[in-house]
């Protein structure tokens, strides 16, 4: 736990926080206008998530090279939160577009 300094460990972990409030506030809007596409939304920033939390577990162990397969997980979910993060905001444009008039 020594890897940080302590403004660096407040730094991390309330971003990790803020993350989550912000998962759920997507979510919560998504219930109240019953847009589906903000639900996807909030579950696609989960890997992201997931990402932040092996950051701070690697850290929180002083970087052990017995827990480097974390960092490879850390980076794998980066990877597939930045797609899916894509997606969902693909989903939100689309979902934002004018319907086409059908003749």
């Amino acid at each position: 736990m020594h890897a940080l300094s302590i403004p660096t460990w407040i730094i991390h972990v309330s971003s990790v926080v803020e993350w989550i409030a912000a998962i759920w506030l997507i979510w919560t809007y998504g219930e109240v206008t019953q847009n589906r596409a903000w639900w996807a939304l909030s579950a696609a920033m989960l890997p992201a998530l997931v990402s932040a939390m092996c950051a701070c577990t690697w850290h929180y162990f002083d970087n052990s090279p017995a827990l480097e397969w974390i960092v490879t997980l850390q980076a794998a979910m980066t990877l597939f939160g930045n797609f899916t993060l894509w997606a969902a905001a693909w989903w939100i444009w689309r979902s934002a577009q004018p319907e086409k008039i059908k003749d």
